[in-house]
């Protein structure tokens, strides 16, 4: 009897061994840091998230938490397929989570946040003397092609009206995906307006942009963008589709990790600058985020208008925004950049959107008083 005993107690053990090392099926990282009792120090020395970002208590950068989880309890509740999010605010991470099969590590497609990603690579030429101006007509940059419709109207587009998505051609998404040649397809369509009038959605036009800086730099965008902005904030590992001709697809095809796009956000919310280095210029932050023309129909329920490739809300935040619910929102009025990435439809587009004006903004201010 004392024999079995003793065989008895160590294969217990051993399988509770076992057990304690067999991961839950929904293993998640806090999703709201709490806040940490320390003795009084020294005020600490600021840093910039390039290789790892910090995490904060709500409370400790003025934020309610209790708000907060409260948002991540609609989300439960509501089930409105959102892949993951991020806020920041003063440079910490105060709520970061994510929902499976996506982690911290996952690549997730951003559509047309790519759009916006452009927008900042052609300020970046432009200061770096690739491209003149956004006054440049767009045509100039392709003298070896000859275009369909080709009239005074289209030679007047310039950059700045692809960037304000207010080019005034014609374009359809099935015919363009469908061409090997999208530049050819984007210039070849007739105009319907003049340009400058009217805003008129196009991923034709961001792509005609990247193609603008293959030409004059000789680097597709992705490349370009490693060398000149990607590198400085510590990004490595984005994917962006390329056409047939090795051009970066503009409109569309990146995928980024989460806290690589609060980056992103970051950098604009610092007006360009990152760890004392100007990356993109401060005078281009302040022109992309000018009101152009106002977005006719927009799946929001208010008022958005279009800046250069970024979107400009009524109530003072801008964001780049891309199908199925893909946001990297700025809100310099309260220090904060919000990530959202999800698989939604067009009719909830606004949803996941609301959490920032439900939730997130109400916690700073709830906080403050």
């Amino acid at each position: 009897m004392k024999n079995k005993l003793r065989t008895c107690i160590p294969l217990f053990l051993l399988v509770m061994v076992i057990a304690s090392c067999v991961p839950n099926e929904t293993t998640t990282e806090t999703a709201i840091p709490e806040a940490k009792e320390t003795a009084a120090t020294e005020p600490e020395e600021a840093y910039w998230p390039t290789n790892s970002w910090r995490e904060s208590a709500p409370d400790e950068q003025g934020m309610d938490a209790l708000l907060l989880q409260k948002m991540l309890e609609e989300i439960d509740e509501q089930r409105l397929n959102i892949d993951s999010l991020v806020v920041v605010r003063n440079g910490y991470i105060v709520t970061e989570k994510y929902y499976s099969p996506y982690d911290q590590g996952t690549l997730h497609g951003v559509y047309s946040v790519t759009k916006s990603v452009v927008s900042a690579l052609i300020g970046i030429a432009i200061h770096e003397g690739y491209i003149n101006s956004v006054d440049d007509p767009v045509l100039d940059y392709f003298p070896e092609r000859n275009f369909e419709n080709d009239d005074a109207l289209k030679r007047s587009i310039t950059v700045e009206h692809l960037l304000t998505m207010s080019a005034g051609l014609e374009w359809d998404w099935d015919e363009m995906i469908s061409t090997p040649d999208s530049v050819q397809y984007v210039l070849d369509q007739p105009m319907y307006i003049e340009p400058g009038v009217e805003f008129f959605y196009s991923s034709g036009n961001a792509h005609v942009l990247s193609a603008i800086i293959q030409e004059t730099s000789g680097l597709n965008a992705h490349d370009f963008a490693q060398q000149y902005l990607f590198s400085y904030l510590g990004i490595d590992d984005v994917r962006w589709k390329k056409d047939t001709f090795g051009i970066s697809k503009g409109g569309w095809g990146m995928k980024m990790k989460p806290r690589d796009m609060a980056k992103f956000g970051y950098l604009y919310l610092n007006q360009g600058v990152w760890d004392g280095q100007q990356i993109i210029p401060a005078d281009w932050i302040e022109a992309t985020t000018k009101r152009y023309v106002q977005v006719s129909e927009p799946l929001e329920p208010w008022d958005l208008y279009m800046g250069y490739l970024w979107w400009l809300h009524e109530d003072g935040l801008y964001a780049a925004q891309g199908m199925k619910g893909q946001f990297i929102y700025v809100i310099p009025e309260f220090d904060l950049v919000v990530v959202i990435t999800s698989h939604i439809p067009d009719a909830k587009f606004s949803q996941p959107q609301l959490l920032i004006r439900d939730y997130i903004i109400p916690a700073v201010e709830s906080s403050a008083k």
